[in-house]
């Protein structure tokens, strides 16, 4: 078994989901990162598309951490930014054509 197969095995179940009967805005997050892991990158954004934005926003932040450039937290504040906005609409996209 390896780890992709580890991981969609041990997933999370969505809370807001079982609560109250629709996706919540990172609902395919988890199964977007398998996929990804598998090397399906069509698919895995097709699932989620924030996800490589919040990877690379993530990604950012460690950056910004270790080195503290002069300007590198205006520069995570706007791919944060452009992340958000991605879940967002997406999440919409998602709540007009599925229900």
């Amino acid at each position: 078994m390896d780890f992709p197969d580890w991981l969609e095995n041990h997933t999370l179940p969505c809370t807001y989901r079982q609560l109250f009967g629709i996706e919540c805005p990172f609902c395919g997050s988890q199964r977007a990162f398998i996929t990804l892991l598998r090397g399906n990158f069509i698919e895995s954004m097709a699932l989620y598309p924030a996800l490589i934005p919040t990877i690379i926003l993530i990604t950012a932040v460690i950056i910004q951490m270790l080195f503290k450039f002069k300007n590198g937290w205006k520069i995570v504040r706007k791919i944060l930014m452009a992340d958000f906005a991605i879940i967002i609409v997406s999440y919409i996209i998602k709540l007009l054509l599925v229900y």
